[in-house]
């Protein structure tokens, strides 16, 4: 018993509880075995005898499985449940690797690829999804800023380890490593989902056409509904077709160009890891407290500032000081991002929400890195990158403008009404 005004005060909860923080080993363990490789991807292709052209080529035609899957992957996230969505795109990430591992030639590495993309079209709309609902409003993009600076280590862990790997041990090597990290993440994820059906029935009404109708209906609505989520398409698709027209030559460009190493280009992308961990959780909290457009305006400023010291770059710390500015800005952007996606959103099409997002980006930038292959070779190998440059800067105008939740809030989950008009 205790004194009126003596109250003893009840400890917060955590804000990633033991659901969360397993969620998240399996991620790490995940995605350091795809950073491992995925960053140096292009060189791997250049070993096997492939062109700058052929593999702008590559990455174009390794986006359209996912085109295909992104919201299908997210409609099975909310007919099933996050977990098992999850558990069943792990089961065809550790066919990706085997497929990597025993191709003969760059175009055979199309086949990993594509299990690699039913993966990410099952895990990526329910990562979102999944923290969403394991965080309160009011502090869910500090939750997904502590969720992204945990993320964070696999970019700092990955890249300089497949980066050694390969200049010790060679590419496949490398990616045998890679795949046993994955499967151990596998097996997590399976376990999870095997508990999760134990306590938890499917979701919804199954998996039937009129399921999948009832969700692409709410979600189309919210898109065409002129509100946040509508713009928070459009911006986003702008951003990635700038992006992919240039990004995926970065490790071209400093291989090249820049004469580094493979191992000094993995270093780069840790370099990025931890300046990004670093404010993570700073911009998680500037999106909580000041609205989420300013960390995603400020994120897209620092975008362009990297790229301009990208480009004049002249050793590998010049380099180093552009991978820590994309760092910063990611840091900041990403949470951000993700808490407005899951508020304008109903929780029970989050998942298709997620999918949609990324196939309306696949779609947009479909054609980017082809482009920017060409780019490079018909005009210079810096075109591609003054025009992802351009985008970041005037993105700033829309964002600010138009990335305002509208006061009216709905019931339930409290999900923003996207469909309404917003207004300054």
């Amino acid at each position: 018993m205790s004194l009126p005004g003596f109250e003893t005060a009840k400890p917060k909860a955590p804000l990633l509880n033991t659901k969360l923080r397993w969620f998240m080993l399996a991620i790490v363990l995940a995605n350091i075995a795809w950073q491992m490789y995925g960053p140096i991807l292009p060189l791997y292709l250049r070993g096997l005898n492939a062109s700058v052209l052929d593999v702008g080529l590559f990455f174009t035609l390794s986006q359209i499985i996912p085109l295909a899957l992104q919201i299908l992957g997210g409609w099975i996230s909310d007919t099933l449940g996050r977990l098992r969505s999850i558990a069943l795109g792990s089961l065809a990430g550790v066919l990706s690797y085997i497929g990597l591992l025993l191709t003969p030639s760059w175009q055979w590495v199309l086949v990993g690829e594509g299990f690699g993309a039913v993966t990410r079209s099952l895990v990526g709309p329910s990562f979102g999804a999944f923290i969403a609902e394991q965080s309160a409003e009011e502090n869910r993009a500090r939750v997904f800023a502590i969720t992204d600076t945990i993320y964070t280590l696999v970019v700092i862990v990955g890249p300089p380890l497949g980066g050694w790997l390969v200049d010790h041990f060679g590419f496949r090597f490398m990616l045998v490593c890679a795949g046993l990290l994955y499967t151990l993440a596998t097996i997590i994820r399976v376990a999870m989902a095997r508990l999760a059906a134990r306590s938890q029935p499917a979701r919804g009404e199954g998996l039937s056409l009129t399921s999948l109708r009832s969700n692409l209906g709410t979600i189309f609505a919210l898109v065409l509904g002129g509100g946040v989520l509508t713009w928070l398409v459009i911006t986003d698709g702008v951003r990635d077709l700038s992006a992919s027209m240039s990004f995926t030559l970065l490790p071209v460009y400093m291989e090249d160009i820049g004469r580094l190493t493979v191992t000094q280009i993995g270093w780069l992308s840790s370099i990025m890891g931890v300046a990004s961990m670093v404010v993570t959780l700073p911009g998680g909290w500037l999106a909580d407290k000041k609205g989420e457009r300013a960390a995603i305006a400020l994120g897209f400023l620092l975008d362009f500032a990297a790229l301009m010291v990208f480009l004049n770059a002249a050793s590998f710390w010049g380099y180093a000081l552009a991978w820590a500015l994309f760092g910063v800005g990611g840091g900041i952007m990403s949470p951000a991002y993700n808490s407005l996606t899951s508020k304008v959103v109903p929780e029970k099409v989050r998942g298709t929400a997620f999918g949609l997002l990324s196939t309306s980006l696949g779609v947009i930038s479909l054609p980017a890195p082809a482009i920017g292959a060409r780019l490079w070779e018909s005009i210079n190998p810096r075109a591609p990158f003054l025009i992802t440059a351009a985008v970041s800067l005037v993105t700033i105008l829309p964002v600010w403008l138009k990335f305002k939740l509208p006061a009216q809030r709905a019931g339930g989950d409290g999900c923003a009404q996207a469909s309404e008009p917003v207004t300054n």
